[in-house]
């Protein structure tokens, strides 16, 4: 797609968006169900799509990863989004009765849909989804990296919707910038921190409200207290879910000193139950592209070299993929094992960036002091997770870190809440979305001052004098 396509398409939704600016709840419903009625029918072809985009990326695992997801947030939202588009009454103070007040939500008008490779269909159709609710025009640009998938819901989306209603653009990084640089109303990225900070430089010229999901540096903390088989069960979950290449998963963890041995073991253990091979096994995803496997790989060259302690956890080296795996383009020559690093420093690449692989550094602290020092003085994370018993403990780390969401006891699974905002925080990103938090996002929340024939304002018209002295000191006494 060139830019002139682009421009055209985003002038349709524009005059769309300025010609119905009231859209009913029946237009704003019927929209949505059109999104369930294209992931029930055609999930299983999108699930393919992400497949032979990775190599290796299991349909099941797309299934609870996307497709499980935009089925819960659609439910949530058709049975809710009659509430959140009522006005909201607001009391209305002394001074100005007996006039009335409300808050009136009404959509923004175009929304810019950024998505990235990770889970390509999720995280291009949640925030589509929750635009809709809020009574939007969409568009989306897909990643270029998963070019299966893009074209794939370009065509599925075109089948469901008009374009001034719902549209996909195809294209690279440049036809992204062109897209970032477009008048939107509002602009959603999910990407890394470095290419969040363009998109936002390219919305500022237009003034055009963001929300960037970014990712970053998420901390597991282990607390003595916690039952450490338990934890590292949920921790490699959390970390091996599609290989690691998830926004919230543990990005390090930080662990009771003393306790690496049995972590390591703890650790070895899990990922042994949760994939017992790792080799052609389609349960495990494979690194999206041979570049991204080599920037892991250097990173854990780099470690080595400088004195970490690299463990891998295969548990089953060197065994061969089955040749009966459905793979394609080689995706069994990306899967990469899990690993651990214990001895991690600062100066290394793999604790500057955010890992985005099977790779765990474990950070052995002293002190809970040590351990919450260690998070505060670096930018503030996407999620944390604590794994503990001890209440007090738990109290204390949330009071003392700030993080974009928090899991207790598990991993991820703030994300699968409905009712709770999801973002960023800091380098981490900016706004959030899901459920009510989402609509309102992209709503334009107009306030509304209903003026009584009764209303005496004129007690405060000049000209001033005895009357009105009278009238501000009755005021003073009463606020």
């Amino acid at each position: 797609m060139n830019t002139v396509d682009l421009q055209a398409l985003f002038d349709a939704q524009y005059q769309a968006s300025r010609t119905q600016v009231d859209v009913p709840l029946v237009v704003r419903r019927e929209r949505i169900l059109r999104m369930r009625k294209l992931l029930d029918e055609h999930g299983p072809t999108l699930a393919a799509a992400v497949q032979a985009d990775f190599g290796v990326r299991s349909q099941r695992l797309t299934e609870i990863a996307d497709m499980f997801v935009l089925r819960t947030l659609i439910s949530h939202t058709l049975r809710h989004l009659g509430r959140w588009m009522k006005p909201q009454k607001v009391h209305t103070p002394i001074f100005l009765q007996p006039a009335s007040a409300m808050i009136q939500r009404q959509p923004l008008g175009v929304v810019g849909v950024v998505s990235p490779w990770n889970y390509p269909v999720q995280l291009a159709l949640a925030p589509a989804i929750t635009a809709l609710a809020a009574g939007n025009r969409v568009m989306i640009k897909p990643s270029e990296l998963t070019p299966h998938t893009s074209a794939q819901m370009a065509l599925l989306i075109a089948q469901f919707f008009t374009p001034d209603e719902v549209c996909v653009v195809q294209g690279d990084a440049a036809l992204a910038s062109a897209f970032s640089a477009l008048p939107f109303d509002h602009l959603v990225f999910t990407g890394s921190t470095a290419v969040g900070r363009k998109v936002a430089q390219a919305a500022a010229a237009n003034l055009t409200p963001t929300t960037l999901e970014l990712g970053g540096k998420s901390p597991c903390i282990v607390d003595a207290s916690c039952n450490l088989q338990e934890a590292a069960l949920k921790i490699a979950h959390g970390k091996l879910l599609n290989a690691g290449q998830t926004c919230i998963a543990p990005d390090y963890v930080l662990l009771p000193r003393g306790q690496e041995a049995a972590f390591a073991e703890a650790f070895r253990a899990a990922v042994a139950k949760l994939f017992p091979r790792i080799a052609g096994n389609p349960d495990y995803a494979s690194i999206i592209s041979p570049r991204h496997l080599a920037r892991l790989r250097t990173m854990l060259q780099q470690a080595q070299t400088q004195g970490a302690d690299v463990q891998n956890m295969d548990p089953a080296p060197g065994s061969q993929p089955d040749p009966s795996a459905a793979v394609q383009d080689g995706g069994t020559s990306r899967q990469m094992a899990p690993v651990l690093v214990f001895g991690a420093t600062s100066g290394m690449q793999l604790m500057q960036e955010e890992i985005f692989g099977p790779i765990l550094p474990v950070i052995s602290y002293d002190r809970l002091d040590d351990a919450i020092t260690h998070i505060n003085s670096g930018p503030r994370p996407l999620a944390l997770y604590w794994f503990g018993n001890d209440t007090g403990v738990r109290d204390d780390v949330l009071r003392r870190t700030v993080s974009g969401g928090v899991t207790v006891n598990d991993t991820l699974m703030h994300i699968a809440h409905d009712g709770l905002p999801f973002g960023g925080v800091g380098d981490s990103g900016w706004g959030a979305y899901h459920g009510e938090a989402g609509f309102l996002r992209f709503c334009h929340q107009k306030s509304v001052l209903v003026q009584s024939r009764f209303a005496m304002g004129s007690l405060f018209y000049p000209p001033y004098g005895a009357r009105f002295d009278q009238v501000m000191g009755l005021l003073r006494r009463w606020l």
